[in-house]
C-alpha cells in the first residue's frame, strides 16, 4: 500500500488553508512555487546518493529545507499525476484514467478527445479567490482542446506547452507541438521552438527559466502574492539540454538536462533571497513520476535502489525525490540521516526516520528493491493484510468515479489548429473526425 507522507500533505494543506482564510493577521499571503520535473528519478539527485553530485543546488535546498524520502505520486504516468496533483484528488475521482483497459493507466496524447473536467477545481482557481496570480511555465497536458487549457483552469499566465515535446512531425500527417503564450500559440516544437534530436540542444530549460524569473519579479513589484507552477520537461525523452550544459555530465545527455534545471532551481531561489521575500515563499520541488527506464541508457535517469520505473505501480514508479523549502518556516536538515553513527554538525543534520511502519507487501526496510513479496504463508503477512483490507474496503465503498476522460481518441481533434495560428499562418488543415477507443498499452 503507497501513501503519500503525511508531512507533505500537512504542508499543503496548512499552506492553502493559510492563504485562504477569510481573517488573516497583517503577515501577506504566502507565494507558492511547485516545481514538477518530468520522469526524474528519485536517485537523480545527489541528497539522494546519486555519485556523480550534480546537483549542488538541490542538494543545497533540501539541506535548507525538508527531505522528503517517502513521497509518492499518485499515478506512473504524465497526465493522471498531474491531475492529481493540481485537483488534489486521485485519477479515479478527477476522471484522469480509461477504463478500455485492464488497468486504468492512460495519459493525453494529442489525438486525446478528453481532458480536465470543468467539474475540477485546481488550485489556481482556489488562490484566484485571494487575490493571487497564477502562471504555469512548462508542460501542462491535461488536454489540449480550447476548453481544457489552462487559462480556462484559474491560471492567468501561461508559456508552454500543452503536451509532450515528442517530434518532429510530418505536419500532414501528424502536427507539431504548439508552444503557447497565455491563449495564443507562438510556434511549434521543432520548428520555432528548436530541439535537436541529434545533439540534443534546446534553449527550452532556458525559455523556462526566464519566464518565471520574470513572472516572480513582476508580482514582488506589484506585491501581489503569486503561485507559479513551474513545469519545466527537459528530463522526458527526447531529452535536451542548452549548449552550456551539453556534455557537461559524467551521465551523458539526460545529466546534462539536470544539472540545467538544478541550475534553474538555484536561479529562482536566489532571486526569491535577492528580492527579501524568501521567508514568504513556499517552495515544493518534486517529480511527475519515476524515471522512464524505457528510455535509457542516455535518456534515462535513476530510481535508486527501487524497482522499475514509470509506468509501473513498483516503487520505482511511484516514489520521487521531495524537497519542500521555506526559509523561517520550514527547520533545514528535516529529513533521512543517511550517515547514522557519522553526524557532522551543519552537514549530516537531517533527523533519522523508521520508514516500514506502514503496512505494506513488500518489506521495504529489508527489500527496497521489491524483489522478495511476502509470503502469503507468514504470519506477517496476515498481520499486514488485516490492516490494508479495511482501509481499501472503506476506499471503494466511499468512492465515486469521475467521468472517464482518457477513453476516446480521434485524429481530428490534434494540433491542427490552436488559437493564434492564423497569424502566424501555422493553421493546417483539420482531417475528417472519426474517433475511436484509445488502445492503451500501459
Amino acid at each position: 500500500m503507497r501513501v503519500m507522507s503525511t508531512v507533505t500533505l500537512t504542508l499543503f494543506c496548512a499552506i492553502i488553508c493559510c492563504s485562504l482564510t477569510e481573517k488573516r493577521s497583517n503577515v501577506s499571503s504566502p507565494n507558492i512555487i511547485i516545481m514538477l520535473m518530468d520522469d526524474m528519478g528519485w536517485g537523480d539527485l545527489g541528497v539522494f546518493g546519486q555519485p556523480s553530485k550534480e546537483t549542488p543546488n538541490l542538494d543545497a535546498m533540501a539541506a535548507q529545507g525538508m527531505l522528503l524520502p517517502n513521497f509518492y505520486t499518485a499515478n506512473p504516468l504524465c497526465s493522471p499525476s498531474r491531475a492529481a496533483l493540481l485537483t488534489g484528488r486521485l485519477p479515479v475521482r478527477n476522471g484522469f484514467y480509461t477504463t478500455n483497459a485492464h488497468a486504468r493507466n492512460a495519459y493525453t496524447p494529442q489525438e486525446i478527445v478528453g481532458g480536465i473536467s470543468k467539474d475540477e477545481i485546481l488550485i489556481p482557481q482556489m488562490l484566484k479567490k485571494k487575490g493571487y496570480v497564477s502562471k504555469i511555465v512548462g508542460k501542462w497536458h491535461l488536454g489540449h482542446r480550447p476548453q481544457y487549457l489552462p487559462l480556462e483552469k484559474g491560471f492567468d499566465e501561461w508559456f508552454g506547452a500543452p503536451d509532450c515535446h515528442f517530434g518532429p512531425y510530418n505536419s500532414s500527417i501528424r502536427p507539431n507541438i504548439p508552444v503557447y503564450n497565455n491563449s495564443e500559440m507562438l510556434g511549434r516544437y521543432y520548428e520555432e521552438f528548436k530541439i535537436d534530436r541529434t545533439s540534443g540542444e534546446s534553449n527550452l530549460t532556458q525559455m523556462y527559466l526566464l519566464e518565471g524569473l520574470d513572472f516572480i519579479l513582476r508580482q514582488t513589484e506589484d506585491q501581489r502574492p503569486f503561485f507559479l507552477y513551474w513545469a519545466a520537461d527537459a528530463t522526458h525523452a527526447p531529452v535536451y539540454a542548452s549548449k552550456r550544459f551539453l556534455g557537461k555530465s559524467q551521465r551523458a545527455r539526460y545529466g546534462d538536462a539536470v544539472m540545467e534545471l538544478d541550475y534553474s532551481v538555484g536561479q529562482i531561489l536566489s532571486l526569491l533571497r535577492s528580492l527579501g521575500i524568501e521567508n514568504n515563499t513556499f517552495v515544493f520541488f518534486t517529480s511527475d513520476n519515476g524515471a522512464a527506464l524505457v528510455s535509457g541508457p542516455k535518456e534515462s535517469g535513476s530510481n535508486g535502489p527501487f524497482l522499475c520505473g514509470k509506468q509501473t505501480t513498483f516503487e520505482g514508479g511511484m516514489r520521487e525525490p521531495a524537497i519542500a523549502w521555506w526559509p523561517g518556516h520550514i527547520k533545514g536538515g528535516t529529513g533521512i540521516n543517511f550517515c547514522p553513527g557519522q553526524e557532522v554538525q551543519g552537514v549530516t543534520t537531517h533527523d533519522q526516520k523508521e520508514h516500514t511502519l506502514q503496512p505494506i507487501i513488500f518489506h521495504l526496510g529489508r527489500d527496497p528493491g521489491e524483489k522478495f513479496p511476502i509470503s502469503v504463508l507468514t504470519k506477517e503477512y496476515q498481520d499486514v493484510l488485516s490492516r490494508i483490507s479495511p482501509v481499501v474496503e472503506q476506499h471503494k465503498k466511499t468512492l465515486v468515479p469521475g467521468v472517464p476522460q482518457l477513453n476516446m481518441c480521434d485524429l481530428a481533434v490534434m494540433n491542427w489548429a490552436p488559437a493564434g495560428c492564423e497569424k502566424l499562418g501555422k493553421c493546417l488543415k483539420v482531417p475528417k473526425s472519426e474517433p475511436w477507443k484509445c488502445d492503451w498499452p500501459h
